[in-house]
């Protein structure tokens, strides 16, 4: 299910990106007393009172500009404005109402969405200054007094925003499916791959790229479980992204890609593996979620008996840092394979969620290193005590030992080879965390 979207809209300077890093609680937005520090839309996630929603920080908005990267900036925030369900205008105490902040008010009316309006920069305790009355003008309502720098305010502010959002319970319900993210550069067939298993036309397919723009879920059940596909925007290389709807797209293609438990990553046989397919593969690989490389218009490929344990090898050789991902050769156009492809996610997503016991794993230490010694340097060996799985999606593993920085690389892939050997977890990276005796 997605997450309700709260964008922070206003004009430029007024502390949008302060505010932004205060709320998700991590420095993201870059922050400097400069106008239009801030281009694009950048997000993250707020939780507030058990619930949680996708909070989005714009460029300041110039509603009557002829310079083209201030124009650009209003169009990332109307964008922003379009998708959000709450919208957060914020202001500044300390100039008071300008006529640009008139304006943007005007522009949120028109656009029908909840408004809060947020009064930035009320950094001193007790009574208000004279100017914060004046935004009751703005005809937004009761003004919320906030210090974005000290966090004064910030939590009636979320009150305000969470008011207006509407959480369902249907999250459980939707436990139970897959979530499968289908990722790739533009024109790789993920719009044809959804509409051949939904057996309809779901997605636009067309030969130009960014046909799609908006992140699709499609819900199918069949005999391999029940699925949410999401179809998403073709991801390009930054220096070729041109269009702002471009850039919203793969904003969204990449929340896509957080909320799944397996990605299926699209490659055009016909092009052949680019640059630009291994770095869409990054993104899922960094991202911690199972994947699956999915091989489309293998129909189109001119074939031998040779062709496709070449592809293989070319596959192998790019796509080494995720070498626990299966390869699948399907055709999205005749349906071709598509029954493995189900499969390898099926098996992809339950090993990113299996649980091994800790004896199991210590036991399979004990072995590994009795094969192969741990590493020395000037005398001192890695002595590793024990180790115990922490968490699932992804599968990661805790080692305890005397020096972390005797546990060179290659003794830890050393390890995670010996853990695929005994456990089998193909299709789902493994994160290993490595402690010295005596750290919490």
């Amino acid at each position: 299910m997605n997450k309700p979207v709260i964008a922070i809209v206003g004009r430029p300077n007024v502390g949008k990106s302060t505010l932004f890093n205060k709320l998700i609680g991590q420095r993201v937005s870059i922050v400097d007393d400069t106008p239009g520090v801030t281009r694009d839309r950048i997000y993250g996630e707020v939780e507030w009172c058990g619930h949680t929603a996708m909070l989005i920080d714009t460029g300041g908005i110039e509603p009557k500009t002829n310079d083209v990267i201030l124009a650009q900036m209003r169009r990332q925030a109307e964008l922003a404005i379009d998708t959000a369900n709450v919208i957060i205008l914020v202001t500044d105490c300390r100039s008071g109402v300008v006529a640009t902040d008139a304006d943007v008010a005007q522009m949120l009316q028109k656009s029908g969405k909840p408004v809060v309006l947020c009064v930035n920069k009320c950094d001193t305790v007790g009574e208000p200054s004279m100017e914060f009355y004046e935004f009751y003008n703005l005809g937004l309502g009761e003004p919320v007094r906030v210090s974005a720098v000290h966090g004064y305010g910030t939590g009636d502010l979320l009150d305000e925003a969470f008011a207006h959002l509407t959480f369902s319970d249907e999250e459980e319900e939707e436990t139970d499916a897959i979530q499968v993210a289908v990722i790739g550069k533009p024109n790789a067939g993920k719009s044809s791959l959804i509409n051949k298993i939904t057996d309809s036309e779901r997605c636009i397919v067309s030969d130009i790229a960014g046909t799609t723009r908006d992140t699709i879920d499609t819900l199918i059940e069949n005999e391999y479980g029940v699925f949410n596909f999401t179809d998403t925007a073709g991801l390009r290389r930054q220096s070729r992204i041109y269009e702002d709807i471009e850039k919203y797209s793969i904003l969204r293609a990449k929340m896509a890609i957080e909320r799944s438990d397996v990605c299926v990553i699209m490659i055009d046989a016909t092009e052949g593996v680019t640059e630009q397919d291994t770095k869409v593969a990054g993104l899922a690989h960094e991202a911690g979620k199972a994947c699956v490389l999915a091989v489309n218009k293998w129909d189109a490929v001119e074939k031998n008996d040779k062709t496709m344990s070449e592809f293989q090898k070319k596959l192998d050789a790019d796509f080494a840092f995720m070498s626990y991902a299966p390869q699948v050769f399907i055709s999205a156009k005749t349906g071709q394979r598509l029954d493995r492809l189900f499969e390898a996610i099926v098996g992809a997503n339950e090993n990113a969620g299996l649980r091994i016991r800790t004896g199991m794993l210590n036991e399979l230490l004990a072995q590994a290193t009795t094969r192969v010694q741990p590493p020395s340097d000037k005398g001192k060996r890695l002595k590793i005590y024990y180790m115990t799985q922490a968490s699932v999606k992804p599968p990661t593993f805790v080692f305890f030992c005397n020096n972390a920085q005797l546990f060179h690389f290659s003794y830890q892939r050393y390890l995670e080879n010996r853990i695929r050997e005994a456990f089998g977890l193909e299709g789902t990276p493994i994160r290993m965390i490595i402690r010295e005796r005596g750290e919490k």
